[in-house]
């Protein structure tokens, strides 16, 4: 079963962008291990001009993406079980745990918004999942749309060369990934950690666990709270 993406967007040029190159594009395009597509929300606008924004109820600057317009969009699409997701910052952080539960699914329908937003009727209407990738603003959502498809699909099997490699990732046990060096030995007068070049095994594994927490500790003080809570034994 393939991983079937689809972006509902008012910019389908937009796409696919970075999920067209490298072991991503090639499990798309080659592959056929996940699927793509865009769907014009300006097609499914009644106004002869295209236009599917109108100005916000209780007056406020900009213009508000109508709720009629959006659900013709998304009506026109078969949904197989899929969630519907509406890239928006003041939705959930996306969080690899979250990514997970998505990549080992159908696929995913998201919702890429610009203006002010979207209608909350059609939201609420359809039950779609606010998400966010960052404390940041976008202009539109369809970078974050890529942000998100990426790394549902990065998961999903045969996609990336080495799976054992996503074993030690940032997030996958709730600590950040430790840092990576390469040839060559010296570079600007920095070596790479010796403890690296010793071919010991269980040293390595040491040190990498210790660089992981120290990283996770200065860098995000909320996921080492959560960390040290976890490791707390439960009480009966």
């Amino acid at each position: 079963m393939s991983f079937d993406a689809t972006v509902l967007t008012m910019f389908p040029e937009a796409f696919p962008g970075p999920l067209g190159v490298s072991l991503i594009g090639t499990a798309w395009r080659e592959a056929g291990l996940w699927t793509l597509e865009t769907v014009d929300i300006r097609s499914f606008s009644k106004d002869k001009r295209g236009f599917l924004d109108d100005t916000p109820a209780g007056g406020g600057p900009g213009q508000v993406m109508r709720a009629d317009v959006i659900a013709a969009a998304l009506d026109s699409v078969e949904r197989r079980g899929r969630p519907l997701l509406y890239m928006s910052a003041r939705g959930r952080p996306l969080s690899q745990e979250r990514v997970a539960q998505w990549a080992v699914g159908p696929g995913v329908i998201v919702l890429c918004g610009r203006f002010e937003g979207v209608d909350q009727r059609v939201l609420d209407a359809r039950g779609f999942e606010e998400v966010a990738v960052g404390d940041a603003v976008l202009a539109g959502g369809e970078a974050a749309a890529m942000v998100a498809i990426e790394a549902c699909v990065r998961l999903a099997p045969g996609v990336l060369g080495q799976p054992e490699s996503l074993k030690e990732e940032s997030f996958e046990d709730g600590l950040l990934e430790h840092p990576q060096y390469t040839r060559p030995r010296t570079f600007e007068g920095l070596d790479i950690p010796e403890v690296l070049l010793s071919g010991h095994h269980a040293q390595v594994a040491a040190w990498r666990r210790t660089q992981r927490e120290i990283t996770t500790r200065e860098r995000r003080p909320d996921l080492w709270a959560a960390h040290l809570a976890n490791q707390q034994p439960k009480g009966g």
